[in-house]
């Protein structure tokens, strides 16, 4: 029997709780003067549905003389609320019967109230059905997408067509009203799928409609108007890899506009290079590398996460260039396979070059770490420590490590720590799930994080944690 069936009657219910007129016990007002507008709502239902609600409402207690409590919300339009209350009630929404704005308003409602399910739904939503849309508009969905940590499969959008796509950008209608610090954000891209005279010639574009009053040649310039356009661009200019021009380009598209150029710049480096390209002691710009293809399915980390791992894996630094494109295959999901030990074995035995990925229950952290050998099912009266350091093992024990991210949506609040006792830097037993030396230890959906064989320990405290969900990949290098 499909139980599914009998949730339209209980959400049709619930709906009609909300126009209840006398049993709530919370009123809401929403808006700003002179559009305000009064909603009536129940505090069990809230409480429960939003963890923004659910702060607000611990900290207006409803008093014993029966005065009802009241919220104020004045940053989102009443329409919107009306939209996300039926949905906090009800739990489904149709976004076909709204327009882009409503919906994009809505996605903002929904992070700010915290409400996961519907972020990721409406996510979806837009990527699926809206993509050309969101490329005309990508200033609003850029902007929209990294004010709000939880919008990832956004962001992911944005930070693809930037440098996958940066035409549909750079040649979209509304071009010149992206923000300054969009523009240096595209051409700062190492992988900006695009020439270098073609990205010179879309930042002078933007440049000279920052003031419309200048001549479009340069050569009917004023002093002033090189001052203006100079100081338009100024932000962005450093970030020109002008070494990337050919000589051709570099005397007919970039000379022109000498003086919007720092001197030092201009006379101390361009010069020299372009009349002698060989010259060695000439520091070069770094050449825009558009990398293969990096997917990952996951619904813990992203493909940033995915980039920094890979350079751990090759024990390379933050700032480095990637030097190997890593397949991250998908062995074991929590939540689609179970979180027991037994299954984490069955799955996961016999595979070497595992990374494992776990989300803290209630929380942004991400647990996480890296085994080359692969894992094995021992009983209690025989965990295996490996520790020949004559071995090929012994070499491959001492590139393991663990980490930790404390906001998975900041990729700078990392922990890493590599192995620090060799000796007992791997043990495997059949009541364990993945065990990383005890440092970072599941026992199904818990866990624990002791430091004692890693360098760092990747949580402040020691504390049992609850897995909200785990992840277990094979990672395989792509020729």
């Amino acid at each position: 029997m499909d139980d599914n069936k009998l949730l339209p009657k209980l959400s049709q219910n619930l709906l009609e709780i909300l126009n209840d007129e006398e049993y709530y016990d919370v009123t809401i007002e929403v808006g700003n003067d002179p559009y305000i507008k009064i909603f009536r709502a129940h505090m069990v239902i809230l409480h429960y549905r939003s963890t923004y609600l659910r702060r607000t409402l611990s900290t207006n207690k409803k008093k014993n003389d029966g005065t009802l409590v009241h919220i104020k919300l004045s940053n989102i339009l009443p329409e919107t609320f009306q939209i996300i209350l039926s949905y906090i009630y009800g739990g489904k929404i149709s976004l076909e019967e709204y327009n882009i704005s409503d919906i994009i308003n809505v996605l903002s409602a929904a992070s700010e109230f915290g409400l996961k399910e519907l972020i990721t739904y409406v996510q979806s939503f837009l990527i699926k059905t809206k993509t050309d849309w969101m490329k005309s508009n990508f200033n609003l969905i850029y902007q929209t997408s990294f004010e709000n940590d939880s919008l990832l499969e956004l962001q992911k959008f944005c930070t693809d067509l930037m440098s996958k796509e940066p035409d549909e950008i750079f040649k979209s209608s509304n071009f010149s009203s992206i923000p300054e610090k969009l523009l240096v954000s595209l051409i700062q891209n190492d992988n900006l799928q695009m020439s270098e005279i073609q990205v010179w010639e879309h930042m002078l574009k933007w440049g000279l409609s920052q003031s419309p009053e200048l001549p479009s040649d340069p050569t009917n310039f004023s002093k002033e108007d090189f001052k203006i356009l100079k100081n338009n661009i100024s932000q962005c200019i450093p970030f020109i890899r002008f070494h990337n021009l050919s000589s051709e380009e570099f005397s007919n598209k970039v000379l022109p506009y000498r003086k919007i150029l720092p001197k030092e710049l201009l006379y101390d480096d361009l010069l020299k290079y372009f009349m002698n390209p060989n010259n060695q002691s000439i520091k070069k710009s770094k050449f825009r590398m558009p990398t293969k293809e990096i997917n990952i399915d996951s619904t813990i980390i992203t493909i940033q996460h995915v980039k920094l791992i890979s350079k751990w894996i090759d024990r390379l630094e933050i700032t480095d260039e990637i030097e190997n494109v890593y397949k991250f295959r998908l062995l074991l999901r929590g939540s689609r396979d179970e979180f027991t030990p037994k299954k984490f074995h069955e799955i996961c035995d016999n595979r070497s070059h595992t990374v494992v990925i776990i989300k803290v229950k209630d929380s942004n952290e991400i647990l996480g770490g890296y085994n080359p050998l692969e894992w094995r099912t021992m009983d209690k009266n025989n965990i295996e420590w490996r520790s020949n350091k004559e071995s090929e093992i012994y070499k491959s024990i001492r590139d393991r490590f663990i980490f930790s991210f404390k906001n998975s949506y900041n990729i700078e609040s990392y922990i890493l720590g590599r192995v620090k006792r060799e000796i007992q830097a791997i043990l495997n037993y059949h009541d364990f799930g993945p065990s990383f030396g005890g440092d970072l230890t599941l026992f199904g959906d818990y866990g624990t994080c002791i430091n004692r064989n890693f360098e760092k320990k990747i949580r402040e405290t020691t504390d049992v944690f609850y897995v909200e969900e785990y992840e277990v990949f094979q990672i395989i290098r792509e020729d």
